[in-house]
């Protein structure tokens, strides 16, 4: 008998696959079509680099009619290939479809506004209509109190003219528009003439630094415009009418009724508007910290979740009035549209939408659809409006993770259930309704769970190759939120629809909406303070990716006559995968040599030393002209380099180019000490900025401590070289000649940190220290001319010479030109600058991004 068994199990194995394949074309017939739409953006994409312009070539025309006459051969074989045959014939079509589709996308129409600005900025008058609602750039870093500017206002803009010598002259093409003030008076829809300049976005030039570029690209916007002053903008006509006039009308209806009173700044509020409404810009850094170390960002961005709880509260305030099924559909679809006039038209929303809009039409015809049919028909329909979705990492996410609740939830589900048999069935000494809720509730937990886990499975590939970590709890942690995310939910939209028909019920149910929202907060920042699986591995290769999905999808679905050989290959897919993490995870928190990166802040300094073995070191972490350097350029660095610990952070001085991005930094890693030159240190409460900053290191319980004049890291020495104690305390040297100097000596080489010392500093360091020689030298105060002492470098004898400046100071001629000799290399040219020694003491330096290199 068990040779019998084992002979029809092996049948099944080898028939699974084509039974497999038939379920997938019976059940859901768009799916392969999906998957060819897909494969064909993806092909155009690296067969034409983005926002070229070649004109229509061969392929872009022969696709269509290859694709036809497929299409046509299909139709007349469709007897002899069958379902699965003409599924794969659909697939190509759809593939050439993409192609195409991806190749308009990207063409560039002859009065496209991108034609008149190339890598020069514009100074150019405008026209246009106002094409989303403007919002103020929050100002929420620690140090905003002491920019020079005020909170910018940013909007995108559908231009229609543009002003050139020969008059106004028609052109297309959306843009975005930064005012360097706040502009209360401009609104969605509003026509507008602006003066401004025009210019194309440029890519970061720091290792894990937003691409500001690419991610307008991705919406197919390649020109930005400056715009100094509200003054310069001028409102030709208010729009009343159409859809961005009801868009607003509704928008500001849901938020009144949600929160009865104008916004504030409490963070129960901002967590009610980012749940209900889509808009997160008001979350404090905080409790954002918390949702994404614990892997609950998911819960704050619309997604189906969300329009699930609301299409069950229209279909359960329906239910009552004895409303029939078939009406009920047609409420939710209504529903559903109304929402998507208040919330930001956001991928996972309407991926959303699509299913809800295919399930109610199943209901009002009949039938009962498929929900990978209905999930791979919104990625078509979305891919078909804007095929640069497919590279966006909230497109990916949205529909890697319903893909994976889809695929993984029944077998999940039935294993946790099998695990737990018998421990939520009834007993009998318990009331009745006692073991009843005991097993509704496990139940329902069992599948929350099994739906976090399928969720994550299918994100955690992408959320790695995006965000650099792993949070394996994310799941459990779900679980747990679940359940106020959901009575948040379903009271905030119950209390959206009673704030237009009952506003007293709808004021009081205000009350335990802010309760559970305050509850939310407090329970995510407890599971983020005590999850020890927050897992940072840094920036990965896409090969690992795919092997991930690989090894997924071959566990889950892919059937071998020999069930050893299945688990032989997925356990070796396993190893490999985890042992590359490993490697990875270990070499950049083990350092066998000495790396110092010098990143990109504009005018300023943020040094990091990764010493050999596992100590990190940042020097300085400042900016003049770059707002929030902490959290926009270090912290970013810091993830995609795999870094979660700093040993040491080394103040050089007060000025607030060198620690204005401090506050960021310390709240996104831990940090060991932080030490400050002498004179900061013991002055800390006669300067604003010091008691700003010691205020905020004490809040975070980080020891502080002068520096001491030799910092020990096994074979690495940092010696502290200047300020002396007699010249700390010297009237007539100001802020910069006292700011240290450090001597880094590694392997027989010396690395010098020069900080903002000026010419009074230089010189006696050259009579201090007779015959110094550095290998490598930091410019002293940015590299500015006028500071230096042109003895200076050429004494030291560098062979490399790093400058920290600006754009505009090498544009303008103030910062240095040459290194004494040596190698120069200029931040605002080169971008982020590493310089390598090995134990050997060979030295070697690389610049990260051109900054000439634009977007186009």
């Amino acid at each position: 008998m068990d040779e019998i068994q084992r002979k029809l199990t092996l049948i099944d194995n080898q028939l699974a696959w084509r039974v497999l394949r038939g379920r997938l074309t019976g059940t859901a017939p768009l799916f392969l079509p999906a998957v060819g739409l897909m494969a064909g953006i993806l092909l155009q994409s690296r067969l034409q680099p983005p926002g070229t312009d070649s004109g229509p070539t061969i392929a872009m025309w022969s696709c269509p009619a290859v694709a036809a006459s497929v299409g046509v051969l299909a139709f007349l074989a469709r007897s002899r290939l069958g379902p699965q045959g003409l599924a794969s014939a659909a697939s190509f079509c759809f593939l050439c479809l993409g192609f195409v589709r991806m190749t308009a996308f990207d063409a560039v129409a002859p009065s496209d506004i991108r034609r008149l600005v190339g890598e020069e900025r514009v100074l150019a008058t405008i026209r246009g209509r106002i094409a989303t609602r403007p919002y103020q750039q929050s100002q929420d870093w620690c140090f905003a109190r002491f920019a020079s500017a005020d909170p910018s206002t940013a909007f995108y803009l559908a231009t229609e003219a543009m002003e050139t010598a020969g008059g106004w002259e028609p052109v297309e093409g959306t843009i975005r528009v930064r005012v360097d003030e706040p502009a209360p008076t401009l609104q969605l829809g509003d026509q507008i003439e602006a003066y401004c300049w025009l210019h194309r976005y440029e890519k970061p030039t720091n290792p894990g630094q937003f691409n500001v570029a690419e991610y307008l690209r991705l919406k197919n916007v390649h020109v930005g415009a400056s715009i100094p002053t509200r003054e310069a903008i001028a409102v030709s006509e208010r729009h009343r009418g159409g859809l961005t006039h009801l868009r607003r009308v509704f928008a500001d209806a849901a938020a009144a009724g949600l929160l009865d009173h104008p916004p504030s700044d409490t963070p129960g509020e901002a967590i009610l508007q980012a749940l209900l409404l889509g808009q997160r810009r008001d979350i404090d850094r905080d409790t954002y910290e918390a949702f994404r170390r614990t892997g609950l960002l998911h819960l704050i961005t619309l997604s189906g979740m969300h329009m699930a709880i609301l299409v069950y509260v229209a279909w359960w305030l329906c239910k009552p009035a004895g409303i029939r099924r078939p009406v009920r559909a047609l409420v939710c679809i209504v529903v559903t549209l109304v929402f998507l006039l208040v919330v930001p038209s956001q991928a996972p929303i309407l991926r959303a939408a699509i299913t809800v809009w295919i399930y109610c039409l199943g209901i009002l015809l009949g039938r009962r659809g498929s929900p990978l049919n209905s999930l791979s028909l919104a990625a078509i329909v979305l891919l078909l409006i804007q095929p640069t979705q497919l590279f966006e990492v909230g497109w990916q996410l949205s529909f890697a993770a319903t893909a994976g609740i889809l695929a993984f939830t029944h077998p999940i589900e039935s294993r946790l259930l099998a695990a737990t048999r018998g421990r939520f069935e009834t007993v009998a000494w318990e009331p009745v309704r006692v073991a009843w809720i005991i097993k509704t509730f496990g139940l329902a937990t069992i599948r929350v769970l099994a739906v976090g886990v399928s969720a994550w499975l299918g994100s955690a590939g992408i959320m790695l190759y995006h965000f650099y970590n792993v949070t394996p709890l994310a799941s459990v942690w779900t679980a747990f939120a679940a359940l106020p995310v959901t009575a948040i939910l379903t009271l905030g939209f119950l209390k959206i629809v009673l704030s237009f028909f009952l506003p007293t019920a709808s004021i009081l149910l205000g009350y335990p909406l802010g309760l559970l929202a305050d509850v939310l907060i407090s329970t995510v920042r407890l599971m983020a303070g005590i999850d020890p699986t927050y897992i940072l591995i840094g920036h990965v290769p896409w090969l690992l990716i795919l092997l991930y999905y690989v090894l997924i999808l071959t566990v889950a679905f892919l059937p071998y006559r020999r069930p050893l050989l299945k688990q032989v290959l997925c356990a070796a897919m396993l190893l490999a995968l985890l042992i590359s993490l490993a490697a990875m995870k270990w070499h950049r928190t083990h350092h066998d040599g000495l790396t110092l990166t010098c990143l990109d802040v504009g005018h300023g300094q943020a040094i990091l030393a990764r010493l050999p073995g596992t100590m990190n070191i940042l020097f300085d972490a400042g900016s003049l002209s770059t707002d929030d350097v902490g959290s926009r350029i270090v912290v970013p660095f810091l993830d995609y380099e795999g870094i979660g610990r700093l040993h040491a952070v080394v103040v050089s001085h007060r000025d607030i180019d060198h620690l204005n991005g401090l506050p960021e930094i310390v709240d996104r890693r831990r940090v060991d000490c932080v030490y400050f030159d002498p004179v900061s240190f013991t002055q800390s409460q006669d300067v604003e900025t010091m008691q700003v900053l010691m205020s905020h290191l004490a809040c975070r319980r980080i020891p502080t401590r002068p520096m001491p004049e030799t910092l020990s890291a096994g074979r690495t020495q940092i010696r502290v070289l200047w300020p002396t104690p007699e010249s700390a305390t010297r009237a007539r040297l100001d802020d910069n000649d006292k700011s240290l100097v450090c001597l880094i000596e590694f392997a027989s080489r010396k690395i010098l940190l020069c900080s903002d010392i000026e010419i009074p500093a230089q010189r006696e360091i050259m009579a201090s220290y007779e015959g110094l020689l550095a290998d490598v030298v930091v410019a002293p105060h940015h590299g500015s001319v006028r500071t230096l002492d042109e003895r200076f470098l050429p004494w030291l004898t560098p062979r490399v010479v790093l400058c920290s400046c600006g754009r505009r100071d090498c544009e303008q001629g103030r910062a240095i030109q040459s290194a004494g000799g040596g190698e120069l290399r200029v931040t605002a040219q080169d971008g982020a600058v590493s310089v390598c020694i090995d134990r050997a003491g060979m030295v070697e330096t690389c610049g990260w991004k051109p900054i000439k290199e634009t977007a186009q």
